[in-house]
């Protein structure tokens, strides 16, 4: 199947820079190998968040132009739709083109949930990559003091229930196995410092 392909690619992929951080790194290489891959593949994929969070932008300068929409046509549903699209197209934004991008990034987080499951041989600290919580707890301690810091920084830009969303990040990590809770920190913390750039990049006007 060609999604057991990707992942058994990813898998080479990772083994490959193993070897290659080996000499460097000893025993730290293979879980430095995932840390690099992971970001490795983030960057691949940053255009797709970027075109994400750009939509996301336009769409939250246009707030006070789709309020007036609504006052003006509140009564009449089928009208507020039509101009509140027409004014969404003119300005790319609207739900679909900040939706699209997250949806093509899925993927790519599919295949690396399932090689971060697979966990490569190897030890961080001691601890087996494919250990778990109970087998391992200095380690996943930090990892868990780690996602929680960033779950809390993530969530500060959200409002209502959303803003727990971020911290379903910590239990993912309580629950995979070594190899997945290093990946999973890994891409929550550039997720939020991807963000950060991109706002800086918007308010900066490009």
């Amino acid at each position: 199947m060609p999604f057991t392909a990707i992942v058994n690619a990813a898998h080479s992929a990772i083994e490959n820079l193993d070897t290659l951080l080996t000499p460097a790194a000893g025993t730290l290489a293979p879980a430095l190998a995932i840390v690099l891959f992971t970001v490795l593949v983030r960057l691949a994929i940053s255009p797709l968040g970027y075109l994400q969070a750009r939509a996301a932008r336009r769409q939250q300068a246009l707030a006070p132009e789709l309020a007036q929409l609504r006052a003006k046509h509140r009564d009449d549903p089928m009208t507020l739709a039509t101009e509140t699209l027409a004014l969404q197209r003119a300005n790319g934004a609207g739900f679909a083109r900040s939706l699209l991008p997250g949806l093509a990034q899925a993927p790519f987080f599919m295949v690396m949930y399932h090689v971060a499951r697979q966990a490569p041989a190897g030890v961080l600290l001691g601890v087996p990559l494919g250990a778990h919580l109970a087998a391992g707890l200095p380690v996943f301690a930090l990892l868990i003091a780690i996602s929680a810091a960033v779950a809390w920084w993530s969530s500060r830009r959200f409002t209502g229930w959303m803003r727990f969303m971020p911290y379903l990040s910590v239990i993912g990590v309580a629950w995979l196995p070594l190899a997945g809770a290093l990946y999973l920190v890994t891409t929550t913390t550039w997720t939020q410092l991807e963000y950060l750039v991109f706002r800086r990049g918007g308010n900066n006007g490009q």
